[in-house]
This record gives structure tokens, sequence and C-alpha cells, in this order.
């Protein structure tokens, strides 16, 4: 008598195309352009901040409270703020989809370094001697490059033109490209009556 193991069949499962945030652009794409402005900017203001702490010959891990534009420093934060200016410039030269990419990674580090550093304000690891005006100056950057960097990509509004929008519903793209190339030929779809 011969025994026959049961093995679970796999059912076939249907290839959808998922839609990546790594999709490559078109290269003269507008929304580089956003990209690359965003991630200049807030690589300009960081990279001057760190700068101005650095010429203020602060100690290293120094929490004495000198502070730099309103914001407390020291020569680690500046060295890291230029650190962190100098990778969005390179964002920016690069441009495009790892511009975006970049600007909503850093986005949200600086917003949990926020949530970090402000559970670490009164405790003796602040090393890098925040104060509540640079958790906030931290929020508002990590927002700001969220923004610059989620900008024509995570939206429910996205233009039918728009490349992400496309690469999520090929379904309708392919049904409008068939209706552009009807009204291109002058041939419409005939309507059927309706009724028996």
């Amino acid at each position: 008598m011969a025994t026959h193991a049961l093995r679970p069949t796999r059912r076939p499962t249907a290839a959808r195309r998922v839609a990546r945030l790594d999709e490559q652009l078109p290269v003269d794409h507008r929304l580089s352009r956003v990209y690359r402005i965003g991630a200049g900017l807030m690589g300009l203001v960081l990279l001057a901040f760190g700068i101005l702490g650095l010429t203020h010959h602060i100690g290293f891990f120094d929490t004495g409270g000198d502070t730099v534009a309103g914001l407390s420093t020291n020569g680690t934060l500046s060295v890291l703020s230029i650190c962190v200016g100098l990778l969005l410039f390179v964002g920016m030269v690069i441009g495009g989809n790892f511009a975006s990419t970049l600007n909503m990674v850093l986005g949200i580090a600086f917003i949990l370094s926020g949530f970090v550093n402000l559970a670490l304000l009164d405790s003796g690891l602040n090393f890098l001697a925040f104060e509540i005006q640079n958790v906030l100056f931290s929020f508002v950057v990590g927002v700001l490059l969220m923004m610059f960097g989620m900008y024509g990509r995570v939206s429910g509004g996205l233009p039918h033109d728009n490349p992400y929008w496309r690469a999520r519903h090929p379904d309708l793209v392919s049904r409008e490209q068939r209706l552009a190339r009807r009204r291109a030929t002058g041939e419409m779809p005939v309507a059927r009556p309706e009724g028996p």
C-alpha cells in the first residue's frame, strides 16, 4: 500500500505592477527641479549653520549654551550639520529620484532626531547641546525636507501625466492611450442602443 503525501499547491498569483518610490523619472521632468531646489535650500541652511558654529571655536562636546543664529550648538553639531548639508548638495547635483528619496529619508531622520533630542534635553546625554529651539528647528527642517521629497510622488490627486500616477494605474493609462489614438484617427466608439 502506497501512501501519498499531500502537498499544498500554490495558486498562481496575478502579476500586478506595484509602483515603487524609485521609479525613474524622465530626465527633464519638472518634478526633478522641485527635488533639487528643496535639497539645495535645506543644504545651504545647514551648511551655513555648521560653518558659523565652527568659526565660533566652540568645543566639540561643549554643552555650555553657545548659540549661533539663535540655535544652541557645539563643535559636534556643527560638523554634523556641515556633513548633512553637503549630502543634500550631492542630492541637488544628482537630482531626480535620488534627490527626492534623500529628502524624504533625511526629513524622517530630522523628525526622529527632534523627538530623541526632546527626550534628552535635561539629561547628561545631550551631547549635541540641543535646546527647545533646536528641537523645533529639527521638526521644521524635517517637515520641509519631507514636503520637498514627497512633492508630486505621494498624493491622491496626481495628474494623469505624472509618471508615478502612470506607474500606479497602468490599466487606466492604456485605456487613455487607446482613446487618444481613436480621437487622433477620427475613430470614435459606437454607442450601442439600450434595451431588447
